[in-house]
Parts: C-alpha cells; sequence; structure tokens
C-alpha cells in the first residue's frame, strides 16, 4: 500500500509554537520533502532527535522534484511535507505534492498549526466569517492594478502578505484603491521583534517606515466596501446595436454585456429583443 503524505505547518518564527503532534510526525517519517532543508533542519534540532531524509522541494522546482517524492510514498514510506515556515501551500509551495499524492493514491493527512494569515486575523478585530486571502500581490504594472480593482470589490475582510520593504507602498495603492478603510500590519509575527499597528491605511501607509525589515501581515477590514463596477461611457442600447450589427450572438453579447455593467443578464437580454423588435 501508499504511504501517507503528512502535510506540516511549521512555526512562523517561534519554535515553541510547533505542535506536538508535528514533532511525533517529523519524528515517524521516513523523509522530509522540505522547501529549504537547511531551515527544516533546525526543527529536528529543536527536537533534538536526528533528521529523516531530506527531500529539497523549493518552489521554483517544485513540479520537476514531485516524482521522485511520489515514487517513496508509492514504495509505502511516510513523508513529511514542511514548508520554510506556516502551512504548505498558502503562498508556499507544497500543492504540487499534494495533487500528485492524491492521484498517485497515497493517503494525505493535514497536521494544522501555525498560519501567519490566521494568526493576523485574529488579532486584527475585523470580522472573520467571511475574509479573502489575497497572498501577495502583483509588484507592478497592470496585473497589480487589475488586482487592486478586484480587491476594492470584495465585500469582505481581506488578508495579503508582503515584503517589508514593499509595506509602505501597497498600504498606500491600497488605500487608493479601496479607500481609507480600518486596517491591520502584522510584522514578525512570533518572532523577538514582532509589531503589530492598528489604524486606517492612510495612517499606517505613514507610520510604516519605507525600508522596514522583516514579512508582514496585511489584514484590511471590509467596512463600507461596496462592489465596484466601472461603467462604460457607451450607452447600453448604443453598444447592444453595435455588437449585434457585427454579428455577435445575442446570447453572447448578453452575458458578456450583463458581466461587465453589472446588470441582470435577463434583462440585458430584453433590451436585445427590444432592438431586434424595431
Amino acid at each position: 500500500m501508499a504511504g501517507t503524505l503528512y502535510v506540516v505547518a511549521t512555526p512562523i518564527g517561534n519554535l515553541g509554537d510547533l505542535t506536538p503532534r508535528a514533532a511525533e510526525v517529523l519524528r515517524s517519517v521516513a523523509a522530509v520533502a522540505a522547501e529549504d532543508t537547511r531551515r527544516t533542519l533546525k526543527l529536528f534540532a529543536h527536537l533534538g532527535v536526528p533528521a529523516p531524509d531530506m527531500l529539497s522541494l523549493p518552489a521554483f522546482d517544485e513540479r520537476a522534484r514531485v516524482g521522485r517524492i511520489v515514487g517513496r510514498l508509492v514504495a509505502g514510506e511516510d513523508v513529511a511535507l514542511c514548508t520554510d515556515a506556516g502551512t504548505p501551500g498558502v503562498s508556499d509551495p507544497g500543492a504540487a505534492l499534494v495533487a500528485a499524492a492524491w492521484e498517485a493514491g497515497a493517503r494525505v493527512v493535514p497536521v494544522p498549526g501555525p498560519s501567519a494569515a490566521l494568526a493576523a486575523l485574529s488579532a486584527s478585530g475585523f470580522p472573520a466569517d467571511r475574509f479573502l486571502f489575497a497572498g501577495f500581490l502583483p509588484r507592478k504594472g497592470g496585473a497589480r492594478a487589475e488586482a487592486l480593482r478586484a480587491l476594492a470589490g470584495a465585500g469582505a475582510t481581506l488578508v495579503l502578505y508582503e515584503a517589508g520593504n514593499r509595506t509602505a507602498a501597497t498600504l498606500s495603492d491600497l488605500a487608493a484603491a479601496l479607500g481609507d478603510r480600518p486596517a491591520l500590519v502584522a510584522r514578525e509575527l512570533t518572532k523577538l521583534h514582532e509589531t503589530l499597528l492598528r489604524g486606517t491605511l492612510g495612517d499606517l501607509a505613514a507610520r510604516v517606515p519605507a525600508d522596514v525589515p522583516g514579512e508582514v501581515t496585511i489584514v484590511v477590514s471590509g467596512e463600507g466596501a461596496e462592489p465596484v463596477v466601472e461603467q462604460p461611457a457607451e450607452p447600453l442600447e448604443v453598444e447592444l446595436a453595435r455588437r449585434l450589427a457585427a454579428g455577435d450572438p445575442p446570447t453572447a453579447v448578453a452575458r458578456e454585456v450583463a458581466r461587465a455593467r453589472g446588470l441582470k443578464r435577463g434583462d440585458v437580454y430584453a433590451a436585445i429583443e427590444k432592438l431586434k423588435g424595431r
């Protein structure tokens, strides 16, 4: 029978946050697939036990290395998946290995634990019954602008990751795109220099230094968020007539125009039928 892939959450800073169950799994497996084997070896030093076989699984080469690890699972060995910090697959490598393990018939077992996103969310005081984890924003250009526009209409608490030296700029961009909403900046969670700041996005952008070191989690309240729909300058009937004249299928026109304008598809289709009846 195939072995088990344990998806093990590891400390995001304080090694005391390693759960007893995670420690038990790390002691028992035949191998560990690690984002950076040097980082994961520190866990075994902390536990005071020898490390099993360490299999490197860096983000830049994850898919190419999955086959070797799956081969060990198929051979009946148990393997633990660890990233440098936090939960594998959450803005970290691991998803490709987990998917391949399922396809190979291996058992997949999550071993939950530390998560920077959930730690910051729990400390924010913002509603968490519905939230959107957005990971890292694109760094620049149209992709970043499009991501910000999408977040503006999410209508839920937002959780993002950011590098320390880009945090102030990201806070400014968020304020411009979302409005000056309440937010939390959590830096170096569980570490010696842990810092949590709460205020509005604009206030935080002014308070956070441009060169702040460390890893940052940003939580933005969904308070006051409204779906943003950019209305085209062209009147509805003019757009419909133009597209119908160009030979576009009415059903496709109704679907695409309704989505772009934030309208009901049935209402747009009724407008098309009205135009056709003239």
